[in-house]
């Protein structure tokens, strides 16, 4: 341990009396040696890792900005080359010295990394039916937030197979070490979004894994068409050419509509797979089925193990020790060698072992319920029914809402299967307080403890029980042959001594108060630090500085950060922040990852919190749902999700919007019935190709208004042409004009023009929208990373105090994915809070370029020239699992953003100030990849398909 740490210790936990050192210093200094130790330690830490690391990785490169007197943007110069065959802007002679370099082909799409590979590598594996351990297990997606169904693992050694695959799926599985690369097959009980939207992660994961990429089988009904056309706008065709559907419209030998038995979709060594689709009955004046409506109930059924080969019975029947003892094993009748009679395989062997069959049920409404019951083709599978011991199931899983499950229908169906496990894995109240991501809910209740209001406890969940039965559990009335899914519970298929349920592997539920007591242990630091911040908001009108003044007669010296901090709490607190109430603003930071979902990050999404006034989106990444209710409890999002005022979306890789269909389908449900507006959803160009084209599939009551035309020429173009007035390419603002490159045709090709009435039409609807939420504008800029890339400025409407004098809106800006580029720094002028991406350390500088993200540092340099009164950095690169690399130098107005954090508008003056004590809480966390198998490569996991 570092010697500071140990002098921290002794400073202040030591049981001794404290030194008279210490003693010495005045009262409201101790507080500021306390931060310089921290500092001095997290110096040390860091240069400590520094020293340990190839010089390669950590070599400084060269800042794209200066600071001389007021910060301005500088040209990086012709010396630094760029991967991809891109050229910095300094190189091609039109960049006016004021724009860093970047890697200009990745960012007009022409980068062969982004390149699609042509043949992704499907997996062929040996089977072995007769030694195997074969087991179904709840994958446990879902349980905690209600927000997708959950996932089944049907298990075996050489084959997995997945049924559904909702958002987060991606993320419990590197969670619980689920190699993504040993699934063979993916089957869907439904296509939408509520069990299909973990699929283009899933797939674009895979596709990045390895040298050759890797692909997998997705099964489902013949809605599952119109899934794979939505995803073509994104995902590169390789990474779908194994997705196969059944059922009406699916090739014929996949088509069972005319007949109700059962679809094989699988049958080898170790498994037969067969699918049995249910249509729910049409509602009056309904008169036709909804693509989206179908689901499907999966039949696994194992082949039966031949019995023991018994040589004694086999030559006391005449029979020589040679090939007909293999004929026998293998099922087949021989002559005897001595007599001559016939030998069948049941004279020579043991009693042969069932093959277990396994039914995946999935009922959404009562209206499947009636074709469920309707349907002959389960019969010869029932208790009592079955002619054969090889038809009896062992196991039923239910997939169905508990509004179905308790229906008398749904049970008289059930007892049926009187003799088979039922396994209840709808949504149950009792696993909603049992995080499912325990690694990410043990660093919440740790930065919770450090900083509750920064980082509030989870919400608190207040659902409407469930309807419960005589025993009084939330179980169907079968309660003896019946059990709540819990997640990862097993029922174990073979060997078949252990036939039954396993439930070794559930996660034990730790409380929050066991993780701070272990927090305690592992860091006594950690509660003074605790006090310490908690001064910050007890007395907001002390600043860090005020509680560091400086004292001529102390001996000790101020770090750098700590003194630019007091040189920066000198200005003045910008005037948006008079007068300004807990309720007109709040940022939550849902999503701080890139790339793809980690263990402790999800992937981008903001939510702007204007409380009774309603809310906007930024971004919506894979799981973004889920976070929200993580954050405000299963009914506190549905709430979140009702006052949606805006979403945005600023470019189409995966890690960025693939979260909407879930969060757009929700709010349909949730508004059903009432009177309202379909909501706006702003974004490129190709997220409405996959908007369009998902609506076939699932109604996402939307309406899509593209980034362009809300660009300030957009707005201008708006506010001054009459209805009358057409709309061209005169209106439009154009991509780095001046820079004569290949972005102009990406941004004005042909046949992107605006329709004169929808353009006029959905800017009126988004201005009063706007208007309504208390904001003056949404405005988007072009930024450089990949075509139509975009950040956003958000601007608060005036208020007005007690004595009507007038105080300006609060401004933020997000920087979407981006280098550091002149747009951003001219949008971000005298923002209030600035959230800009700093997906790489400082260190990594030409891997930022390569890749067209920022570093820390640039990050930090662009808030500096824009003069934005607070800087959020997120948007970090899976490397960083907890906490990234960056260094202490101009952090002074700062924060390190963390999944959940809640930064409040009244709150702001605090904000860096809780940096170094965050330091503290992850002193000993290195930057290593904490995933379990290979990282896939970000080129492809966020390819696209131009």
């Amino acid at each position: 341990m570092p010697q500071c740490l140990a002098n921290l210790r002794l400073l202040f936990f030591s049981p001794l009396k404290p030194s008279p050192l210490f003693l010495s210093i005045p009262s409201n200094l101790r507080h500021r040696s306390f931060l310089r130790i921290l500092s001095s330690s997290s110096s040390h830490s860091r240069r400590q890792r520094s020293s340990s690391t190839p010089p390669n990785r950590r070599q400084q490169q060269p800042s794209s900005f200066r600071s001389r007197g007021k910060s301005t943007l500088v040209d990086k110069g012709r010396g630094n080359r760029e991967e991809g065959g891109g050229a910095s802007m300094g190189d091609n002679g039109r960049g006016g010295g004021n724009f860093a370099g970047f890697n200009k082909k990745r960012a007009e799409g022409r980068d062969e990394s982004d390149r699609a590979r042509k043949n992704l590598h499907l997996k062929v594996r040996r089977l072995n039916p007769t030694n195997t351990i074969s087991y179904v297990q709840i994958l446990g997606t879902g349980m905690d937030t209600q927000d997708t169904s959950p996932s089944v693992l049907l298990f075996f050694d050489k084959q997995r197979f997945i049924f559904n695959a909702g958002e987060g799926l991606q993320r419990f599985c590197t969670e619980h070490k689920i190699k993504l690369s040993k699934i063979d097959h993916i089957f869907l009980s439904r296509v939408c979004s509520e069990t299909a939207g973990g699929i283009p992660g899933l797939l674009l994961t895979l596709a990045g894994i390895g040298d050759e990429g890797m692909s997998v089988n997705v099964w489902g009904p013949s809605n599952l068409k119109y899934l794979v056309d939505a995803m073509k706008s994104f995902i590169p065709h390789a990474a779908m050419v194994h997705t196969r559907s059944f059922g009406p419209d699916a090739p014929s030998h996949l088509d069972a509509s005319k007949s109700m038995d059962p679809i094989v979709l699988v049958d080898d060594e170790v498994v037969k797979i067969s699918a049995l689709l249910l249509r729910p009955r049409c509602s009056p004046g309904v008169s036709e089925v909804k693509p989206g409506d179908m689901s499907v109930i999966y039949l696994c059924e194992l082949p039966e193990i031949m019995g023991k080969f018994d040589p004694g019975k086999a030559k006391a029947l005449g029979l020589r020790p040679g090939p007909k003892y293999s004929e026998l094993q293998s099922g087949k009748s021989v002559m005897s060698d001595r007599d001559n009679v016939m030998v069948y395989p049941s004279d020579v062997m043991g009693p042969r072992v069932p093959g277990p069959i396994v039914f995946l049920v999935d009922c959404p409404t009562q209206g499947h319920v009636y074709d469920l019951l309707s349907t002959s083709s389960l019969d010869s599978y029932c208790s009592g029914n079955s002619p054969e011991e090889d038809k009896t199931v062992n196991c039923i899983v239910h997939l169905s809402p508990s509004s179905v499950i308790g229906s008398p229908s749904y049970q008289k169906w059930m007892e049926k299967f009187s003799t088979a496990q039922h396994i209840i894995a709808g949504h149950q109240t009792r696993n909603v307080e049992i995080p499912i991501l325990k690694s990410s809910a043990r660093i919440a209740a740790r930065l919770n403890y450090l900083c509750p209001q920064f980082f509030p406890a989870p919400g608190f969940w207040s659902l409407h029980p469930l309807a419960l039965d005589s025993s009084g559990k939330d179980v169907p009335s079968m309660a003896d042959k019946s059990i709540s899914a819990e997640n990862l519970l097993k029922f174990t298929l073979r060997p078949h001594v252990q036939l039954g349920l396993d439930k070794a592997n559930i996660p034990t539920h730790r409380t929050s108060s066991e993780t701070i007591s272990e927090l305690i242990t592992e860091i006594p630091e950690i509660v003074d630090a605790a006090k310490h911040v908690s001064e910050f908001f007890d007395k907001p009108q002390r600043t860090g500085s005020d509680m560091l003044q400086d004292n001529n007669s102390s001996n000790l010296t101020e770090e750098p950060w700590l003194e630019e901090e007091e040189e920066e709490e000198k200005r003045t607190t910008p005037s948006c922040l008079d007068n300004v109430r807990r309720d007109d603003m709040e940022i939550v930071l849902l999503g701080t990852g890139s790339s793809q979902p980690s263990k402790y990050r999800n992937v981008s999404s903001v939510y702007i919190n204007l409380y009774s006034k309603g809310s906007l989106l930024l971004d919506c990444g894979e799981g973004t749902l889920g976070q929200l209710k993580r954050r405000y409890g299963v009914e506190g999002a549905d709430d979140a999700v009702r006052k949606l005022s805006c979403v945005w979306i600023s470019h189409i890789h995966a890690d960025h919007h693939t979260g909407l269909a879930r969060i757009l389908a929700l709010r349909r449900e949730l508004l059903k019935g009432t009177d309202h507006e379909p909501l706006i959803v702003v974004g490129p160009s190709q997220l409405k190709r996959f908007l369009d084209a998902y609506q076939k599939l699932e109604d996402l009551d939307m309406e899509f208004l593209d980034c362009r035309s809300t660009t300030t020429g957009s707005w201008d173009d708006f506010e001054s042409i009459g209805e009358s007035k057409e709309i061209d390419d005169s209106t439009e603002s154009t991509l780095f004009a001046n820079f004569n490159n290949r972005m102009q045709s990406v941004w004005k090709r042909p046949g992107s023009l605006v329709d004169k009435a929808t353009y006029y039409s959905l800017l009126k609807k988004l201005q009063t929208v706007l208007n309504e939420a208390g904001l003056e504008s949404l405005i988007s800029f072009p930024v450089v990373h990949c075509p139509q890339a975009f950040g956003v400025a958000l601007k608060a409407a005036d208020r007005f105090n007690s004595v009507d004098k007038p105080i300006p809106g609060w401004k933020i800006v997000y920087s979407g994915d981006t280098r550091p580029c002149p747009e951003l720094v001219e949008a971000s002028r005298g923002a209030t809070v600035l959230i800009h991406e700093a997906t790489f350390e400082d260190g990594l500088m030409e891997e930022a370029v390569a890749r067209n993200h920022s570093t820390t540092k640039e990050a930090i340099e662009v808030g500096d020239s824009a003069g934005a009164y607070r800087l959020i950095l997120t948007h970090f690169s899976q490397r960083y699992p907890k906490i990234p690399v960056f260094d202490d130098a101009h952090m002074h107005k700062t924060c390190i953003a963390f999944d959940l954090m809640s930064v409040n508008l009244a709150d702001l003056p605090v904000l860096p100030n809780v940096l170094p004590y965050l330091k503290l809480l992850f002193k000993d966390e290195m930057a290593v990849d904490e995933l379990d198998e290979e990282v896939p490569d970000e080129a492809a996991v966020t390819s696209v398909v131009a």
